[in-house]
């Protein structure tokens, strides 16, 4: 289990998480809504330990992460797909798997690819071209493979639909599916309410760095008056 607990986050005087517990279990996806500047992304980032907490803790299974550098928190089992894609655009699309791979065990490192390959063909079609010519959408699948390709036991997705037109969006969320169908527990943060419902076990929203809500899915849904408080009226697509 991915087990956050207390966690704060300031940057200088300004505290952008106040106080956020949430707990990822293996093969589910969690969700965690909110309006922009609640802190969703600062969460996924102390996780990540690309921002370090101020106070709070941390733990993947038995092992208290808080704090490390992000090379060691891929170590012990928790990938970052975040905002925005970033991807390395002159290089290769192998070459940008390869160097979210530089953990793995070199026995597995094969076997890890081949199964990206499987999830994502259409990074194996483009595998020798460069990832600055994928379409935003392809982009988005080379960066859950970068991730991926870490062997994680977590994955960590900070608004994997932004940008996308809504038919790229249903491969985003179906692909989501599959990660956690393989055992991965996925925390994802997404603005596409709508989207995230559709694949979350569980559902946190937050607001100005504090948890406002949590409940199910289920709940949510047949509660949507939760999502217009915090996201406005567009939260819940039609249909």
């Amino acid at each position: 289990m991915l087990q956050i607990s207390d966690l704060h986050v300031s940057y200088g005087h300004v505290e952008a998480v106040a106080g956020i517990d949430l707990e990822v279990r293996p093969g589910q996806v969690s969700l965690v809504l909110g309006p922009n500047g609640a802190g969703k992304s600062t969460t996924l980032n102390a996780v990540a330990g690309v921002v370090r907490p101020a106070r709070g803790s941390v733990r993947v299974g038995d092992l208290d992460t808080t704090g490390l550098p992000a090379h060691r928190v891929v170590g012990a089992g928790v990938a970052l797909v975040p905002e925005g894609r970033r991807v390395f655009a002159p290089m290769t699309v192998e070459e940008n798997l390869r160097l979210g791979g530089h953990t793995t065990a070199p026995g597995r490192a094969r076997e890890v690819l081949e199964r990206i390959w499987e999830i994502f063909p259409v990074l194996h079609e483009r595998r020798r071209g460069a990832a600055g010519l994928l379409s935003g959408g392809e982009q988005q699948m080379l960066a859950f493979g970068r991730a991926l390709v870490s062997d994680p036991a977590f994955v960590l997705l900070d608004e994997p639909s932004m940008g996308l037109a809504p038919a790229m969006v249903d491969v985003v969320v179906e692909k989501v599916g599959l990660m956690a169908e393989s055992g991965i527990g996925v925390l994802m943060v997404e603005q596409n309410a709508e989207a995230g419902l559709g694949i979350a076990s569980d559902v946190t929203v937050v607001n100005r760095g504090q948890v406002a809500f949590r409940g199910t899915s289920a709940e949510v849904r047949a509660d949507a008056s939760v999502l217009r408080a915090f996201l406005g009226e567009s939260a819940l697509a039609e249909g």
